[in-house]
């Protein structure tokens, strides 16, 4: 009986002996295998954090992907898809002309009160001035001129077409512009002349001014009248956005007087011109002008990134290095405040988006194009009918302009405002002038990228389906299509929103006689299509490519002899690259 018991003793002990033994060997077991996981997750966190610092966003990646690429579908993380349909999707509007655009019309007549130039021009008084930059820019100059000759009750001499700058055109004003129209259409408005008359058998020298930019009627008379009373000629130079915005009444209409009635371009232009308008008429309805600015030399002044790659930073860094003065370039910062012309595939999103389909013929005015056929095949498979001078006119009928800027300028403008609707990729001198015209002869849609807004939604287009994207577009170019009153008076560049010079069909015009002060105090009401152009607009200390002065292009500087004090203290003149 002791023995049993003893027996039983004996296998309890051996019993939990083993008991204890299992524990704590799975309690070591445990404790291993908690280090062998801690150490798993802490390589696995270690590689995701490497992982997102190196690698960047799929948004980075696929946003300057190729037409090819962005034709296929494309799956994001958000298991949204973005394909671009081969259509323009189903509209409650027509495309191809403007909402109210009946109610609206031109006028620039003058008013009783303005003074005829037989009245006030005084003898032995003539100013000059000489232009600069592209053609539009210069025609900016030449529409100014008439009124600073008003101004100053003097005689206007044919103003002196720009020939030195980026453009190199040899051509003068009777080789562009239709000069003896230019003299009948404004002969009780102001006395102008081809040449300044001699004296004494011996030319007459001007006296040569520069002027700040938007120069106020007090302005001209403090700084240039006091000299040309003492010198009878003066010669204003580089004379671009030398005259504001905002002046009265009657100096806004004879603006319109000059720009949309007496500066026309010569008959073998405006023929070549029309003839161009009805080729495009023949093969389609209606057809979109695109004016399409990306050239290597405006890319590389802009310092924006085009999606190129470390190819193209090289590139265009290298060409940025020929002006000195520049800041250094901050590529999304530019982008941010809407100060990059939209590349060509991104225009083709935006009309496809806005509702225009691939059956839509589009004609292109642009020059030399960055990345060539590589950079142009994304907008080229969004619209296949593409077209240009060159694919609608033989070699023979472009040859007595082909080999002058000016000339092929103006018959691409001749297009641009014969088109059923303009679009351009940029804000520079051509699209703000076919802009203030397209708007005082009916406005025809014309459509300006919100360039500020649109940017982001390029970057997340992966990210969402294309309705989302298109309803976006067409939200974000609300009060940017060119329809009437759709920007603010006194926004702008008067020759982009010729408001004094637009009447409603009522007989009422849209502005009433007022001083410029008056002008922001209506119309709350009216969408203020400028939104965010405050911060696009260039400080000048700051240029930019679509303002209206630019960086030296090392030409010699005329000396000025005008020894105003006030002059002194100004920035130096500085030659115009890239203004259209």
């Amino acid at each position: 009986m002791k023995r049993k018991r003893r027996e039983r003793n004996h296998n309890n002990i051996l019993l939990h002996g083993s008991n204890d033994f299992c524990i704590g060997l799975n309690r070591v077991l445990w404790r291993k295998r908690h280090r062998i996981f801690s150490f798993v997750s802490g390589c696995l966190i270690l590689l995701f954090f490497a992982v997102s610092v190196f690698c960047p966003p799929p948004t980075a990646n696929n946003h300057f992907l190729p037409l090819h690429s962005l034709m296929r579908t494309v799956e994001s993380n958000f298991d949204a898809v973005f394909q671009v349909p081969g259509t323009g999707g189903n509209l409650d509007h027509d495309l191809w002309s403007s909402r109210r655009s009946k109610f609206f019309y031109g006028c620039s007549n003058a008013s009783e009160m303005f003074q005829t130039a037989d009245v006030k021009t005084h003898p032995n008084r003539y100013l000059l001035i000489s232009t600069s930059g592209g053609l539009n820019q210069q025609r900016t100059g030449i529409v100014d001129s008439v009124v600073a000759a008003y101004i100053l009750n003097a005689t206007l001499v044919i103003p002196k077409l720009d020939q030195r700058s980026y453009w190199k055109d040899s051509s003068g004003f009777a080789e562009i512009f239709n000069v003896d129209r230019f003299i009948s259409s404004l002969s009780r408005d102001v006395r102008i002349v081809k040449a300044l008359p001699l004296v004494g058998g011996k030319p007459w020298i001007p006296r040569r001014m520069s002027l700040p930019r938007k120069c106020n009627e007090k302005c001209y008379l403090n700084r240039v009248l006091p000299v040309l009373i003492k010198k009878n000629a003066v010669e204003l130079r580089k004379f671009d956005y030398r005259l504001s915005n905002r002046l009265e009444i009657d100096l806004q209409k004879l603006r319109c007087r000059v720009n949309y009635h007496a500066l026309t371009f010569t008959d073998p232009i405006l023929n070549m011109g029309r003839l161009l308008v009805e080729r495009m008429k023949m093969k389609t309805k209606h057809f979109i002008a695109l004016h399409l600015r990306f050239e290597p030399d405006m890319l590389a002044f802009t310092g924006c990134d085009y999606g190129g790659g470390e190819k193209e930073r090289k590139e265009l860094g290298a060409i940025r290095k020929r002006w000195k003065t520049l800041h250094s370039s901050n590529p999304a910062k530019m982008r941010r405040q809407g100060r990059c012309p939209l590349t060509p595939e991104e225009i083709g999103l935006m009309l496809r988006a806005l509702g225009f389909g691939s059956d839509v013929h589009i004609y292109v005015a642009s020059g030399e194009v960055y990345g060539g056929e590589e950079r142009l095949a994304p907008l080229k498979a969004l619209f296949p009918n593409y077209h240009s001078k060159e694919t609608i006119a033989t070699e023979e009928e472009l040859a007595p302009f082909s080999k002058f800027s000016g000339r092929m300028a103006a018959l691409d403008y001749i297009v641009c405002d014969g088109s059923d609707v303009f679009v351009s990729n940029n804000n520079g001198n051509m699209a703000r002038m076919l802009a203030g015209r397209r708007r005082y002869f009916g406005h025809k849609p014309t459509i300006r990228p919100n360039a500020k807004k649109l940017y982001k939604l390029f970057l997340a287009r992966n990210n969402m389906t294309w309705d989302e994207f298109a309803t976006q577009v067409k939200a974000f170019q609300i009060g940017f299509m060119g329809a009437p009153k759709e920007v603010k008076p006194g926004r702008g560049e008067f020759h982009e929103n010729p408001r004094s010079c637009i009447c409603e069909a009522g007989g009422t015009e849209t502005i009433k006689k007022q001083t410029p002060v008056d002008y922001n105090a209506n119309e709350n009401n009216i969408r203020d299509a400028t939104e965010g152009t405050d911060e696009q607009e260039t400080a000048e200390d700051d240029p930019d490519w679509t303002d209206a002065e630019y960086l030296d292009n090392n030409t010699k500087e005329l000396p000025d002899t005008d020894n105003n004090a006030s002059n002194k203290h100004e920035q130096p003149e500085v030659e115009m690259l890239f203004s259209d």
